[in-house]
């Protein structure tokens, strides 16, 4: 008899690969069966997550990871996700509506930040190119990478707790919220696939994939 879960573990993190026919409930009920019985095995441990085999909404995912946590030691830091179109999709979604904003909602940078450049801004922040290794961005505000972030970003210098770091390849050097800070090595720099977004949850900073649920919330740039 075929599992309906089936994991999957490499270098980048864990897969989950679901079954696509059974009802949600009883694979919810297998996803926290699986996990027990290997709960030993894995141990406490921090991984990020890919689910593949059937599509799920975000919530769907969200009872998940949650079953997951429950029923295991293991930490989940994001969710991979590895559908091309939905990413493609996600990206420009953000691309699109971060257009519309115009100067009334925050500053915008056209170009690449290189080693050593320094961007500071009173207010939110759209750079419209890569902030490559060795290059900072200090904002008040939110920060908004329209290409690669690879440098350091610091966000809510003002005391903001509320503000977000997003960017459409998250590779960061490190990323500041007001005063939660998390540094990142060669090895576990690149965080996931398509757009992610760090923001500071329970005085945590936390670095996550975007939902398209998350678009109209998060992109209202103070």
């Amino acid at each position: 008899m075929r599992s309906s879960v089936v994991i999957k573990s490499s270098k980048a993190g864990m897969t989950v690969i679901l079954d696509s026919q059974i009802p949600f409930s009883e694979l919810l009920e297998a996803v926290g069966k699986k996990f027990r019985e290997s709960a030993r095995f894995w141990g406490a441990v921090q991984m990020t997550l890919t689910l593949e085999g059937r599509p799920l909404t975000a919530k769907e995912e969200l009872q998940i990871v949650d079953t997951i946590t429950r029923n295991s030691q293991i930490e989940v830091l994001c969710l991979l996700d590895t559908d091309a179109q939905r990413i493609e999709r996600c990206e420009k979604a953000l691309n699109d509506k971060l257009m519309e904003l115009n100067s009334r909602t925050g500053q915008f940078y056209r170009g690449t930040l290189a080693k050593g450049d320094v961007l500071e801004s009173e207010v939110s922040v759209v750079v419209i190119g890569d902030v490559e290794h060795g290059a900072r961005i200090i904002s008040k505000g939110n920060i908004v990478v329209l290409g690669a972030l690879k440098g350091t970003a610091a966000a809510g210098m003002a005391g903001n707790a509320q503000a977000v770091v997003v960017a459409l390849e998250m590779a960061p050097t490190q990323i500041r919220i007001c005063d939660a800070t998390s540094r990142f090595n060669e090895r576990n720099r690149r965080l996931g696939r398509g757009p992610m977004i760090a923001s500071v949850v329970q005085e945590e900073l936390q670095i996550q994939p975007i939902k398209k649920t998350f678009l109209n919330n998060m992109l209202n740039l103070p």
